[in-house]
């Protein structure tokens, strides 16, 4: 496959509350083109809150793909994103030869750039019995399973990522195969270029705009939001901070002002997560949202602009 040089998929990207959305936005103005989101959290159209999407004035200002597109109910996964994603993108580089993709879920965003293993879709029951497992017996009955039926993968397993254990242990249960046996890590070609911006600030002016922004998310409606997502909450989408903390004060476990600095410390904890995964990409360059002269001349260098 041949890569168009002139074809280039600028990603911005960073922990959470870092100015990621501001800032892609100003750069597909610039480059007079579209945004692709990373984010797996603002997929789905019931979280307009908890998850922080571009508001609708932002979203008028410059075309966003995949904000808003599924429903909490719908089944979706990464290797759905990747080929939804690059059939996306590989549309629109026929009217655009810059394109924008911001986020920060750094699964989502390595399957675009590098493609994800292209492992079989499996049964609704098993997944819903893996996930009643979850429920019942915590994460450790899935370490277990895993730890039987694919030992190989357990002993290299981010084993405190529930969602990733039972991805793994829904393919060996389905095909009778071991997860690990499926994996190639093969890198697939893209007809396009990539260019990598990371964001990052100050550990203390990050962590504040984390706790800004959880005040921000309860001032416009969060607790209204998660109260009519209650019913629901068993969903995939729905585990996620900022909602799992407005559930437990909606259960009547903790006070509403636990709940809050829960999702504060949780979304740093987030933040902190994030930063250590794209600090292991190399090809990420880093910069501070505020040095926008310094990230176009990287991006024109890199681009041949």
């Amino acid at each position: 496959m041949m890569i168009n040089s002139d074809k280039v998929l600028i990603i911005i990207t960073g922990p959470t509350a870092v100015g990621k959305t501001a800032f892609s936005i100003e750069l597909a103005k610039y480059f007079q083109t579209e945004i692709i989101s990373a984010d797996s959290r603002q997929f789905y159209k019931e979280m307009k809150i908890g998850t922080a999407p571009p508001s609708s004035n932002e979203l008028k200002e410059i075309k966003h793909h995949f904000i808003g597109n599924l429903s909490i109910s719908d089944y979706y996964n990464v290797s759905r994103y990747e080929i939804d994603a690059v059939s996306r993108i590989n549309e629109l580089f026929g009217k655009y030869d810059k394109l924008i993709m911001v986020g920060g879920s750094g699964l989502y965003i390595n399957a675009v750039i590098h493609g994800i293993d292209d492992l079989p879709d499996t049964d609704e029951s098993t997944r819903n019995y893996l996930k009643s497992l979850y429920s019942s017996d915590g994460i450790s009955s899935l370490r277990k399973l895993l730890k039987e039926l694919d030992p190989e993968y357990y002993a290299q397993a981010d084993l405190k990522n529930h969602m990733r254990l039972i991805r793994a242990l829904e393919v060996c249960l389905s095909t009778g195969k071991k997860f690990s046996t499926l994996r190639k890590n093969e890198k697939k070609e893209r007809k396009f270029k990539h260019i990598i911006i990371g964001l990052n600030r100050k550990r203390e002016e990050l962590f504040e705009l984390i706790n800004k922004r959880t005040e921000m998310m309860l001032a416009k409606g969060l607790v209204k939001e998660a109260t009519e997502l209650l019913p629901f909450r068993n969903y995939n989408a729905l585990n996620t901070v900022g909602y799992k903390e407005i559930f437990e004060y909606l259960d009547g476990h903790i006070l509403l002002e636990k709940a809050v600095e829960d999702i504060k410390t949780n979304t740093r904890r987030y933040a902190k997560r994030q930063l250590t995964w794209f600090k292991k990409m190399q090809e990420v360059q880093w910069f501070q949202p505020e040095d926008k002269e310094s990230i176009l001349h990287f991006i024109k260098s890199k681009s041949n602009l």
